[in-house]
């Protein structure tokens, strides 16, 4: 470092010169690992997919879309100027990036929401203020007032029948520290439960603990429709948690002031961002990648999900920029209402349902930048060979797993009920995890060379597939969705989530 700090004085030429040379390097290195592994021509499924890889490692608009979309626009609730810009943002990128067609796909959300300046204090017998945010979509509880506060330890129906009679009380809930993508999992599949109870024992408010070391804040939501929740839901910060919990456990009553004016109003318009890039030979058969667009407010939303909605506009760019033309179509998707309950991918699937028999399968990126491993076959064992022979030109980076795992949280849902096969990218935690839906999720946390190496792996992939002699494999029938469902306890987690009902009313999968 010195040396070269010395040569930046005397011969800056000479320096600028060898940091070009290095980025070269660096750059073959990086084309070297993917595509030394490249299978021979007669043994590829597409001979054309596999020369889209240099084109997508290059990216040359990945980052600078990604900073525009996260620091310039910044966290993307439906409903808000700001994603109203991003939604512009996309399209005009897809546009850019040389789409055959691009469009907006308009739906509604039940209600539109905005925290309000959220407020709570310790009053007795200290008083301190304690950092909080309000849950998504729960209702204002305002002007302030004051409660008891009561621990019912982490929420189980033993602790909460142990904390006695909480009627008007805020109930204070307990949480271990986030680790893992299961630990994260839990702390979804435990709320559904913990709010019953709350609301059966006539609580006024509950209060989360959040997962998350150093006071950060984060911001999450228990209702998977767009309606407004049931109660009031406030998230407090860990150490200010557990201060709490400390003067409980020596025996003190803790009273809280609570101020929460969120704001709530009626349905709202939002949009999907659609683009194509159309098919040579089965322009009516479609290959889809997505990933969505709208984000938390309290970040600027640059893990989740920014720099894949920027992958899915690089990715475009890429296949278009190669001159490759696919065999089917190739859609592009950019998902809004993914946090309020999957509702854009929702009404995507079922605006589109009568072209699904079309459909060979939908890829979604929604993990960050963590390494990706492979991919999640949403229960599809019958697709699991031609995935894994497909990937082959990035086994030797890693990308070698497939998991046949079935499960509620990203934009696959839909599709998959509806029988389409769809491949979602398992992702190592890498910096996620701390991050997720965090004020600290900004353009700093993204890992760029990583980024660009799921370019190539999502421009590949969708390429490919698109070039298929046949389809990536048949759509499943109501029985057979129904019966993949069973066996992966998909429908333990609808059922958690209060959505059965949607599927056995047939409003939502397959139609009865």
């Amino acid at each position: 470092m010195y040396r070269l700090c010395k040569l930046l004085v005397f011969s800056p030429h000479f320096v600028l010169n060898l940091l070009a040379m290095i980025s070269r390097i660096l750059a073959a290195a990086l084309l070297l690992s993917l595509s030394s592994a490249l299978p021979a021509q007669n043994a590829a499924p597409s001979t054309d997919a596999t020369a889209v890889i240099p084109e997508a490692l290059k990216a040359p608009t990945l980052e600078d879309n990604l900073r525009t979309l996260t620091n310039e626009i910044g966290g993307r609730v439906p409903g808000t100027p700001a994603m109203q810009k991003a939604m512009q943002w996309a399209f005009d990128a897809f546009k850019t990036a040389g789409a055959d067609k691009v469009v907006y796909e308009p739906f509604r959300i039940s209600h539109s929401w905005a925290e309000g300046a959220t407020r709570v204090r310790v009053i007795s017998p200290v008083s301190f203020p304690v950092h909080a945010v309000s849950l998504a979509w729960t209702p204002p509880l305002t002007p302030a007032k004051q409660f008891r506060i009561v621990s019912v330890g982490h929420g189980s129906a033993q602790e909460f029948a142990k904390a006695g009679d909480f009627a008007g009380a805020v109930v204070l809930v307990d949480s271990d520290t986030m680790k893992s993508w299961d630990d994260l999992f839990d702390e979804y599949l435990r709320a559904p439960g913990i709010i019953e109870r709350a609301i059966n024992g006539k609580a006024a408010a509950i209060a989360f603990t959040s997962t998350r070391e150093h006071n950060l804040l984060y911001r999450h939501i228990n209702t998977q429709t767009g309606e407004i929740d049931r109660i009031p839901m406030v998230l407090l910060a860990r150490d200010d948690a557990k201060h709490i919990f400390q003067l409980l456990q020596q025996g003190k009553k803790v009273q809280v002031e609570l101020d929460v004016p969120n704001r709530v109003g009626p349905s709202i318009r939002s949009s999907n961002v659609a683009a194509e890039i159309t098919g040579s030979e089965l322009p009516g058969e479609f290959v889809l990648l997505g990933a969505h667009l709208d984000s938390w407010e309290l970040g600027t939303g640059a893990l989740d999900n920014g720099c894949n909605a920027a992958l899915v506009i690089e990715a475009l760019r890429a296949i278009k920029a190669s001159g490759i033309k696919p065999k089917r179509s190739i859609r592009f998707v950019l998902f809004s209402g993914e946090e309020q309950g999957l509702l854009g991918s929702e009404s995507y699937a079922m605006r589109h349902r009568a072209e699904l028999d079309k459909a060979s399968a939908v890829i979604i990126f929604d993990e960050g930048t963590g390494k990706t491993t492979g991919f999640s076959l949403g229960g599809r064992k019958d697709v699991a060979d031609k995935v894994s022979q497909l990937l082959t030109p990035f086994k030797n980076d890693g990308v070698n797993t497939l998991t046949p795992d079935a499960f509620f949280g990203t934009d696959n849902l839909d599709f998959l009920l509806e029988g389409v096969p769809t491949l979602v990218a398992n992702q190592q935690e890498a910096n996620y995890l701390e991050n997720y839906h965090a004020s600290s999720d900004t353009f700093d946390k993204v890992d760029i060379p990583q980024l660009k190496k799921h370019v190539a792996l999502a421009s590949y992939l969708a390429l490919a597939i698109a070039n298929l002699s046949d389809r990536l494999g048949p759509r499943q029938n109501r029985a057979q969705v129904e019966a993949l469902m069973h066996e992966t306890k998909l429908d333990d987690q609808l059922k958690t989530f209060g959505l059965w009902d949607q599927w056995q009313s047939g409003k939502r999968g397959r139609e009865k």
